[in-house]
């Protein structure tokens, strides 16, 4: 399976124009015969707008996502992105990941909350994202800080996940996530971890870019720079060349203890 990532400039609540520039890259991740697009946290609203998250953010039946499913389903590749969710009086800081054919594969709710704003803004997530089949592979979901937590993508690997899409917003002065946290992720666990980030300024944070698709062997498959969008491609199929050697011993102690227990 081809995987696709996009690095993009914030939002900054300018809804209409992101639904026309997401359209484009589905579009043109699908003519590179991906699969699967990763898009960044809170691409809905924008991931600076507090102002915005409680009076915008939409149920998982709204429009938003039903406007997202027809876009895949169109375009023939699906898409995972992070957003601004409305659950009654509770609103949170999710994921979802959408197939190509359009269905709900996926939804996630952010365990960890970062900072002030996030804290004052949304509701923390209780469980980790289910694992979910594509293309053959098992996958699951993380968001930005999560994927920070040892533990969390562990978990996931006890459940034998393969491959987790990681929606991010890091600021500048954070680059050791993208640099070494997440391929370190990718190599604990025995996985492949896509973690696509911002990039450019929202208000008063400015973005770092950097994203990243890491291989099991902690090596980067793609990489996007500090400066400017980026649409990544990777063929997964990649990963079966890495030698076992280059696997971490960890991972396959995880994996065993999950088919034990």
């Amino acid at each position: 399976m081809k995987l696709a990532l996009w690095q993009m400039a914030p939002t900054d609540g300018r809804i209409d124009e992101t639904f026309q520039a997401v359209c484009m890259q589905l579009q043109a991740a699908a003519a590179a015969g991906a699969k699967m697009l990763v898009l960044p946290e809170l691409v809905l609203p924008g991931y600076n707008r507090p102002d915005l998250h409680q009076s915008l953010a939409q149920p998982l039946d709204g429009e938003w996502i039903t406007r997202l499913r027809a876009m895949a389903q169109e375009a023939g590749c699906g898409l995972c992105l992070g957003w601004a969710e409305r659950d009654g009086d509770a609103v949170y800081n999710a994921a979802t990941t959408i197939g190509p054919d359009g269905t709900v594969l996926a939804h996630y709710r952010k365990i960890q909350l970062y900072g002030p704003m996030e804290q004052a803004s949304f509701t923390r997530g209780d469980a980790l994202c289910p694992a979910f089949t594509l293309a053959g592979l098992k996958a699951s979901m993380l968001v930005c800080y999560d994927i920070e937590f040892p533990g969390h993508a562990a978990a996931l690997a006890r459940s034998g996940v393969d491959l987790v899409l990681v929606p991010t917003a890091n600021p500048v002065g954070f680059e050791h996530v993208q640099r070494v946290l997440v391929p370190a992720r990718a190599h604990e666990n025995n996985a492949v971890v896509a973690y696509a980030n911002l990039v450019g300024p929202e208000g008063d944070l400015t973005f770092g870019g950097l994203s990243v698709i890491a291989g099991p062997d902690g090596q980067p498959l793609a990489t996007a720079g500090a400066r400017g969008e980026a649409l990544l491609v990777v063929d997964l199929a990649a990963v079966d060349a890495i030698p076992p050697e280059g696997r971490s011993a960890l991972a396959r102690e995880y994996r065993a203890s999950a088919v034990k227990g």
